[in-house]
C-alpha cells in the first residue's frame, strides 16, 4: 500500500514521501523496514523520543504531534487518532464491513459479549468476538492480550472476521481503550452500558474520569442499551436524549424491558422478561442476581441489533456460559464455582449470588492484585466477611510488589471480625488448602482468577490454572 493510500482521509501537513508502506505501529521496538512510525504521547512514555531511532531500524515515515525537524516527518493533530485511521486504512478499512456492537462498564462486560454473540448466532448471524478470555472469528479462538486490544491489533482481527464472513463483531470496550483512543473513527450500531462501580482509579484517577472514559463510547453508536438499575447508567441515558436507547432493569418497571417473576438457583436463574406488550420466560444457566442483569443486557442487545425478542430469550437459555465466569467446576456433595470477581463489588455480587442456596458453609479464596486500586482491598475483605464463612486469603498477580505485604494489608479487618480464615502467599498452596476444607455441602468459590491461567510475580508470568488444579484434586479423590 503507497503512503498516499494509507492516508487516506488523514488530515496531516508535511510531504509523504513516494513510498510502500509495509505497517503502522507506535511501538518503536516493532519497526521493521517499510513501517510507518507513529508518535503517540503516553503516561511513562513519549514516541516523539524514539521517531530518529524508527528511521535508523527502516521506518519509510513518521508520524509526530510536533515538529522534530526529521527526514520522512509529516505531523498530525493527535497521535493516537492517527494510528486509529491508519491501521484501518492499512487493512482495507475492515469496520466498514461489519456490524459492530461494544459493550462497557466495569463487571459483566466478558458475559454480556459472549452471550450477545451466542444470541446472534442462534439467530442465524455470523459473528466475531473480540474480549478479555479470547478472540473468537467466527468458530476459531484466538488467545487475548488485552480487554481492549490497540489499534493496529484491532484492525487485523476485523479484517480476519470480515474475510470470514462475519457479519457482526461483538466486543469489550475498557476504559483504558476508550481513554487511549484505540476505537477512534469506529462506528457502531450499538453500545450497552452494564454498570459502574469502582476499578482503575490508578489509572483513571476519580470515578469522574472513570465514567467519563465510559461515556464516551456513546458518541460512536447509533444506538444504546443502558442498565437502568445503576445510578451511573440514568445518568448516562439523559447524556444522550434523542438517541435511541433502551433501558433494562431487574426491579423497575420506568425501564423498557424489566425482569419479573425471578427464580434463583444454583444453576441459573429463571425470569419473565416484560416489555410493553410482550412477555418471554428466560431460563439462563447462569446463578446470581447479576446474571439477570447481564441475560437482559444481552437479550435486549440482540433486540437492538434486529433479533426477534422471543429468539433472543429462547437463545438465553441454550447459552454455554463464559469460562471464568459463575463456572461451576464440580457439583456433587459440595459446589466449587469460578469467577473473575477482583473487586469489592465483584466479589460482593458473587458471595451474595450464592450465598442463599449454600447448605453448609460458603469458603471463599481471595487475593488483592498489586500496583493496582489499593483502595479495592478492603472493600474485597468486607464482602467476603460479609457473606462468607471461611476466607482464605492469597496472592492475585501482585507483580512489583511484595505479595506478603498484600496480604498483610488485607488482613486486619478478617482478623478483627473473628472469622475463621487462613493466608498463603503461595495461590497454589492456598487453592489446595481451600480445597482440603470442603465437607458435605459446602461451597467454595474461587475469586480472582476466572480464566486467567497464570500468575505475574516479580514481573514474571507463571502458569497457574486453577480450572487444571481443581480438576487433578478431584481425580485424586475419585470424584472425576
Amino acid at each position: 500500500m503507497t503512503l498516499q493510500q494509507l492516508f487516506q482521509d488523514v488530515k496531516y501537513s508535511g510531504t509523504l514521501p513516494q513510498a510502500e508502506a509495509a505497517a503502522v505501529t507506535q511501538d518503536s521496538r516493532r519497526v521493521k523496514p517499510g513501517s510507518v512510525f507513529v508518535c503517540t504521547v503516553g503516561r511513562r512514555s513519549d514516541g516523539h523520543e524514539y521517531a530518529a531511532k524508527a528511521l535508523e531500524a527502516g521506518a519509510v515515515c513518521v508520524v509526530t504531534q510536533r515538529p522534530l525537524g526529521l527526514e520522512r516527518e509529516v505531523q498530525v493533530e493527535d497521535g493516537r487518532k492517527a494510528l486509529a485511521l491508519l491501521s484501518q486504512n492499512f487493512f482495507g478499512r475492515p469496520a466498514e464491513k461489519l456490524k459492530l456492537i461494544a459493550v462497557t462498564g466495569t463487571n459483566g462486560k466478558t458475559t454480556v459479549t459472549t452471550v450477545i454473540k451466542q444470541v446472534l448466532e442462534a439467530a442465524g448471524r455470523r459473528c466475531g468476538l473480540i474480549g478479555t478470555i479470547h478472540t473468537e472469528i467466527d468458530g476459531m479462538e484466538l488467545p487475548a492480550k488485552y480487554t481492549t486490544p490497540e489499534a493496529w491489533d484491532l484492525a487485523a482481527l476485523m479484517a480476519r472476521m470480515a474475510e470470514a464472513g462475519c457479519e457482526y463483531a461483538v466486543m469489550e470496550a475498557s476504559s483504558q481503550a476508550l481513554d487511549q483512543l484505540r476505537l477512534y473513527g469506529l462506528r457502531f450500531v450499538c453500545g450497552a452500558f452494564t454498570n459502574l462501580t469502582q476499578d482503575h482509579l490508578d489509572y483513571h484517577g476519580t470515578m469522574e474520569a472513570y465514567f467519563m472514559a465510559k461515556a464516551s463510547l456513546f458518541d460512536q453508536c447509533d444506538a444504546m442499551v443502558v442498565n437502568y438499575d445503576d445510578e451511573y447508567g440514568r445518568r448516562l441515558a439523559g447524556m444522550y436524549p434523542e438517541k435511541p436507547k433502551l433501558t433494562f432493569s431487574d426491579r423497575d418497571d420506568m425501564a423498557d424491558y424489566t425482569a419479573h417473576n425471578i427464580q434463583y438457583a444454583a444453576d441459573g436463574v429463571k425470569f419473565a422478561m416484560v416489555a410493553k406488550g410482550s412477555i418471554h420466560r428466560v431460563a439462563f444457566p447462569m446463578p446470581g442476581e447479576y446474571s439477570v442483569s447481564n441475560a437482559m443486557c444481552a437479550a435486549v442487545t440482540a433486540v437492538t441489533a434486529g433479533v426477534d425478542a422471543a429468539l433472543a430469550a429462547r437463545a438465553l437459555a441454550s447459552s454455554r456460559g463464559v469460562r471464568g465466569r459463575s463456572e461451576v467446576l464440580y457439583s456433587g456433595d459440595f459446589t466449587i464455582l469460578c469467577d473473575y470477581a477482583h473487586t469489592g463489588d465483584g466479589v460482593e455480587k458473587i458471595l451474595s449470588s450464592v450465598r442463599p442456596f449454600v447448605k453448609g458453609r460458603l469458603i471463599a479464596l481471595f487475593g488483592c492484585a498489586g500496583e493496582r486500586d489499593a483502595k479495592k482491598r478492603p472493600q474485597m475483605a468486607e464482602a467476603v466477611i460479609k457473606h462468607a464463612d471461611i476466607a482464605v486469603l492469597t496472592s492475585d498477580n501482585p507483580r512489583g510488589e511484595d505479595p506478603e505485604a498484600i496480604i498483610r494489608d488485607v488482613e486486619p479487618p478478617l482478623r478483627a471480625c473473628g472469622m475463621e480464615y487462613y493466608t498463603a502467599v503461595d495461590r497454589r498452596r492456598a487453592l489446595e488448602l481451600a480445597l482440603g476444607l470442603l465437607e458435605k455441602n459446602d461451597v467454595l468459590v474461587l475469586c480472582g482468577k476466572g480464566h486467567e491461567d497464570y500468575q505475574v510475580i516479580d514481573g514474571v508470568t507463571l502458569y497457574l490454572d486453577e480450572h487444571r488444579i481443581v480438576a487433578d484434586w478431584l481425580r485424586e479423590k475419585h470424584l472425576r
